[in-house]
């Protein structure tokens, strides 16, 4: 658009207007890449499977003991059968490491 000829050119902005118009694009482009790969890694990361647990291939229990409840970590498997009995089992090899009552109330 072509200014009046009898209109002088508009004054350029102040310094300070200017350095805040540069942080707000700054800003700007910041929170945009921000999204992006925040968006990205939940794209990568959410398509990955699970690592697998590593167990033993079998467990003996003890006879007549069922199981409860199973608790694994990361060296160990732990074992609460149905008569009040925790068995701790080995996670790489199953053998039974410890036995235990629990208390009786």
């Amino acid at each position: 658009m072509a200014l009046p000829p009898d209109m002088p050119p508009p004054a350029p902005p102040p310094p300070d207007v200017r350095l805040i118009k540069g942080l707000v694009v700054v800003l700007t482009s910041v929170m945009i890449l921000g999204v992006i790969v925040i968006i990205g890694l939940l794209v990568t990361r959410l398509g990955m499977a699970p690592a697998p647990l590593a167990l033993p291939d079998s467990i003996t229990l003890p006879a007549g003991a069922a199981p409860q409840a199973i608790t694994l970590a990361r060296d160990w498997v732990l074992v609460l059968t149905q008569d009040d009995q925790v068995l701790l089992f080995d996670r790489n090899s199953g053998a039974l490491r410890h036995q235990m009552a629990l208390p009786q109330d």
